[in-house]
């Protein structure tokens, strides 16, 4: 207690020293959520022509699974998100994403039983034939799965819990330089930290991709995610000379393709 009091007594006394973007940062950073895991698989979903209502029905099926997972300490986080179409869209591209978060590389490698878990979660609601069918079911909606490991190399904290409904961008990159990296968590994290304060963003996330199945397309080492808060507040970056010369090194460290936005469907945290 008397140290409490030290510490609320000095930061009264003081507080005209403090702007008032600091202190936000100071309570962003005691009460924000940062990453769920630091490993991820990352599925993407190309479903077969009309099978978009069935392959809902299958995740919302799996959403109590993943659930289940997490409160057993299996994983650490799980969601779908569906993409925005864009203009110039190919047959191939996907119409999901699934992001399954682990805490470590070995429970990602040792993944939990999803049977065993179903029987569990759905006794007494569902026969077992009818989990066993759901089970042995899943992946036949789509025309292919894309699956790909991938690791959090920097983040900013998370603004509150992700829910149904938030939207999120994300951007493919191909590292080019040995300094990519610390372009993006030392030039660009920073702008995105100021953003989260004004509560346009509501995290940022750099991703490397470890591993892909050999189905799934190369051409992008990491890639950024973005998920959004208010679209209406003004996005606050950097201009001037300096801030020219940092953007040359930024764009010579990496090829980035366009943003691709997504919006949260199911998520189990």
């Amino acid at each position: 207690m008397d140290l409490f009091f030290y510490i609320f007594t000095t930061l009264i006394i003081n507080y005209k020293q403090f702007k008032m973007k600091k202190i936000l940062l100071i309570f962003t950073f005691l009460f924000g959520l940062s990453v769920n895991g630091q490993y991820a698989i990352m599925s993407a979903v190309d479903l077969n022509d009309g099978a978009e209502d069935d392959y809902l029905k299958l995740e919302k099926f799996w959403s109590a699974v993943h659930e289940e997972a997490i409160d057993q300490g299996f994983q650490t986080g799980w969601s779908v998100w569906k993409r925005t179409p864009q203009e110039g869209d190919e047959a191939q591209n996907n119409e999901y994403l699934i992001f399954d978060l682990f805490n470590s590389m070995e429970t990602l490698e040792n993944y939990f039983d999803g049977q065993a878990l179903a029987q569990k979660v759905y006794k007494g609601k569902m026969s077992k034939r009818a989990i066993t069918r759901m089970m042995e079911g899943t992946g036949s909606e789509s025309r292919e799965r894309r699956n790909y490991t991938i690791k959090v190399v920097d983040a900013t904290i998370r603004a509150g819990q992700v829910k149904p409904g938030d939207k999120a961008t994300l951007n493919l990159m191909n590292k080019k330089t040995e300094d990519f990296v610390n372009y993006e968590t030392q030039v660009w994290k920073p702008i995105a930290e100021k953003n989260i304060l004004n509560g346009r963003l509501r995290q940022w996330i750099l991703l490397e991709v470890t591993d892909r199945a050999d189905n799934a397309f190369d051409g992008f080492t990491h890639f950024a995610w973005n998920l959004w808060g208010n679209p209406d507040v003004e996005f606050e970056g950097m201009s001037g000379f300096k801030w020219d010369k940092l953007w040359e090194g930024i764009e010579s460290s990496r090829d980035m393709q366009d943003a691709e936005e997504y919006t949260c469907v199911f998520v189990a945290n």
